[in-house]
């Protein structure tokens, strides 16, 4: 938890264990390498939650990232330790992820880092920005990503396929929903 925060009790204290629970150190400490790969920083790559926030939290290493990824992507970093400039901070890089490709879905909210509510979701968002490193001449982790693979079928290739009964529709064996009711009958 933040410093400047009274811990969480109850339904919340529950629901955050349940967030930190799906946090992978491994994917974290992967995540950290490979930052250390690119910008020669942190100097502690370790995946346990407290270093990962610590190393994260003001968003500069995050900016560094992505300024290394394309040169000039976020103009300016601040170096203010105040709390609206880290979150700016966090809020460029969110921004520039999504610009390098990183779905909305995969990305973060600036609170998950700074409130360190969700660092799972900043785990996701790196190893998303990971895979799309490699389309900017820079070394990438995770899967590779998936290539568009367009087939074009002429209109005779159409037409022979829709008069095709694929046995992927299966059979339902002469099954019916006789036998079968919710609730109560209706009574009339």
């Amino acid at each position: 938890m933040a410093n400047n925060r009274a811990a969480k009790s109850g339904f919340a204290a529950e629901a955050q264990r349940k967030i930190n629970s799906k946090y992978s150190e491994e994917l974290a400490e992967e995540c950290l390498v490979w930052i250390r790969e690119i910008t020669g920083e942190p100097e502690n790559v370790s995946g346990d939650m407290d270093n990962f926030y610590e190393v994260l939290k003001d968003g500069t290493l995050l900016c560094k990232l992505s300024n290394q990824l394309q040169p000039g992507t976020i103009k300016k970093i601040n170096e203010s330790k105040m709390a609206f400039k880290c979150m700016e901070n966090i809020n460029a890089f969110l921004e520039s992820a999504k610009n390098f490709g990183v779905p909305a879905q995969e990305t973060f909210q600036t609170v998950d880092l700074w409130e360190r509510q969700n660092l799972n979701s900043v785990v996701i968002c790196l190893q998303s920005l990971g895979r799309k490193a490699g389309n900017y001449g820079k070394p990438s982790i995770g899967p590779k990503e998936a290539e568009k693979n367009v087939r074009n079928f002429t209109e005779e290739q159409l037409r022979a396929g829709q008069g095709v009964i694929s046995l992927q529709y299966g059979s339902n064996k002469g099954a019916t929903q006789s036998g079968i009711n919710f609730g109560n009958t209706r009574h009339m």
